[in-house]
């Protein structure tokens, strides 16, 4: 079977023609082309294999580093959760008394609701900054953790609710 047979037959007539071109060019001109053929070769494998994985190789410190730094960042936030977790629960009656006192701290613009294993701080036009010292507060003194926050940005401040959660819940 010869190669020819494979083929079908508009492109073995094309085949035919294009080595006869080939044949009619001198030895010079025909060493041209197969350089610059190889000079193409090696820039498409260069794009496609070489390239890419040169700048893998060149960029891998730079995020190893970027995974590290947040690897770190979530140890040290499981340390904490085992710390959290360790401690023991507050008696209700701490823990409501803690939940007052951060929320006195808002005076006018936090008004608190106690609802059996559940506060909801009602918020009214607080700043951000109120905000996380009072979420600071109540997790270390009342041990509350925040559940649910439906909260909405103005010019004057954050108002909306807070939802924590005491003890166990």
């Amino acid at each position: 079977m010869s190669r020819s047979l494979l083929l079908p037959e508009p492109l073995q007539q094309r085949l035919q023609a294009l080595r006869a071109a080939w044949a009619q060019r001198d030895a010079r001109e025909r060493r041209l082309v197969v350089l610059a053929a190889w000079v193409l070769g090696l820039f498409v494998l260069w794009s496609l294999a070489v390239q890419p994985a040169w700048r893998s190789l060149r960029d891998a410190p730079a995020r190893i580093d970027g995974l590290d730094a947040q690897s770190q960042a979530m140890q040290l936030l499981a340390a904490d959760v085992r710390e959290l977790r360790a401690t023991p629960p507050l008696p209700r009656t701490q823990a409501s008394a803690a939940l007052r006192a951060a929320s006195e701290r808002l005076g006018a613009q936090g008004r608190l609701t106690e609802q059996g294993e559940r506060a909801v701080l009602a918020l009214t036009d607080a700043s951000g900054e109120q905000l996380r010292a009072w979420l600071a507060e109540v997790r270390a003194g009342a041990r509350a953790r925040p559940i649910e926050a439906n909260l909405t940005r103005s010019d004057r401040g954050l108002s909306g609710t807070v939802v924590v959660g005491l003890g166990g819940s």
